[in-house]
């Protein structure tokens, strides 16, 4: 598989497989740090003494719009001073974060450490795409970021068992504990292992020219703006169903301890559809298999929409609905951040900043919306998924100027 560069000082003796191991560890921090806690808000509230059920969603929320907030920094600093300083930094405050999170001593203090906590993870993800970026380009990047989507589903497949398993053993804060450890894991790996991808010859300026310059490029590039806007409204669908996913099975349909079996399970179809996006977009490229996906997400949202919307269907029958809609975003998303990226490799941090800071706020702002509606039925969220999804197919079409499935990616 080509690099889309070759620079002098990128290491050799890192095997395809362990970068691409790697990098998916960098990204599944942040589903860990979401994931691995769902099944622990009921706790965290009562020891907060918070009132209402629908706070319980403020832990994940604070933590995303502190993701979302640190990307436009992370970017262009690796830019400048190269990926794996910034990604050090990122994860040291990450870890640190999830001490304080873990003695917080009230809910005010608990969300704060989570706003930090998400500061420093928009550095791995940032970094994480910038280097992919840095070392391919197109349909090979797509490729790339499917194997890397299918090791990263793995995390909310299995970070709410885990989650229940640390409950077993002992009190909430050790799941901070856990993150801490992953977080330690993280930056011992990186250090030793990942090359160092932006060589001194490459790097920007801090000026505000440079930064404006490489800022006035990225939102004026067509693509990675509409690709990134419809990106931000498949998040929010994503980000909405996780706030909400523990009141669902476990307020509406009475799972208890099966929770994170099914939540696990739903998340699987993504990992299965990355493994497939791995074998199809080299041949049918990223447009034809993201726009079919796409296709495919808006016509099973006409399931709820011919039914009116139902307020409590039968678990098997939401469930597959959901498998599906997860399965369609799996095609999707490495796809549509590909796309994104193509054109931008010269200012792959910046870019890379834009793009994850854009979708990653839109997706937390209208997930909280979506999640807030939560009336005890599922109906707010199955509304906010059709929603989102029709708002995501009109911006495609608005970008690529109503043509749909056309072969003109790079190869």
């Amino acid at each position: 598989m080509p690099y889309a560069s070759d620079p002098p000082a990128r290491a050799k003796d890192i095997r395809f497989a362990e970068f691409v191991a790697l990098i998916a560890l960098l990204m599944a921090l942040t589903a860990l740090s979401i994931d691995i806690m769902l099944v622990a808000l009921p706790d965290i509230a009562a020891s907060y003494a918070v009132v209402s059920p629908n706070d319980r969603q403020l832990v994940v929320t604070a933590y995303m719009l502190g993701f979302a907030a640190g990307q436009p920094v992370h970017g262009p600093l690796s830019d400048r001073f190269g990926r794996k300083p910034v990604l050090a930094f990122g994860l040291v405050v990450f870890a640190l974060a999830a001490l304080a999170a873990a003695v917080a001593p009230d809910f005010g203090w608990m969300l704060a450490a989570r706003v930090v906590q998400g500061l420093g993870a928009a550095a791995p993800r940032v970094v994480a795409i910038a280097i992919v970026r840095d070392r391919f380009a197109g349909r090979d990047m797509a490729r790339v970021m499917s194997f890397v989507m299918m090791i990263f589903i793995i995390v909310p497949v299995l970070a709410p068992a885990m989650g229940e398993g640390i409950l077993r053993l002992g009190p909430w804060p050790w799941i901070f504990g856990v993150l801490f450890l992953s977080g330690a894991a993280a930056f011992a790996w990186s250090a030793l292992r990942l090359p160092e991808t932006r060589p001194p010859g490459d790097r920007m300026p801090l000026s505000v020219a440079a930064l404006s310059n490489a800022f006035t490029k990225v939102v004026t590039t067509r693509r990675s703006v509409g690709y990134t806007v419809a990106m931000g409204f498949l998040f929010g669908s994503l980000l909405a169903y996780i706030g909400s996913a523990q009141q669902v099975f476990v307020d509406v349909y009475g799972l208890g301890e099966l929770f994170p079996l099914v939540f696990g399970a739903i998340a699987g179809a993504m990992a299965l559809a990355s493994l497939t996006n791995a074998r199809l977009v080299g041949r049918l490229g990223m447009r034809r298999v993201s726009h079919a996906a796409l296709l495919g997400y808006v016509a099973v949202c006409a399931v709820p929409v011919l039914a009116g919307f139902p307020p409590q269907p039968s678990l098997a029958l939401f469930c597959a609905f959901l498998a599906a809609i997860f399965f369609a975003f799996g095609l999707i998303a490495p796809n549509f951040n590909a796309l994104a990226m193509e054109p931008l490799g010269h200012v792959a941090g910046m870019a890379s900043s834009f793009i994850g800071f854009y979708s990653t706020a839109a997706g937390a702002i209208l997930g909280w919306l979506i999640g807030q509606a939560f009336d005890d039925s599922i109906r707010p969220l199955t509304m906010g998924i059709v929603a989102c999804g029709l708002l995501a197919l009109a911006t495609v079409l608005v970008t690529e100027r109503g043509r749909l499935m056309q072969a003109r990616d790079a190869a």
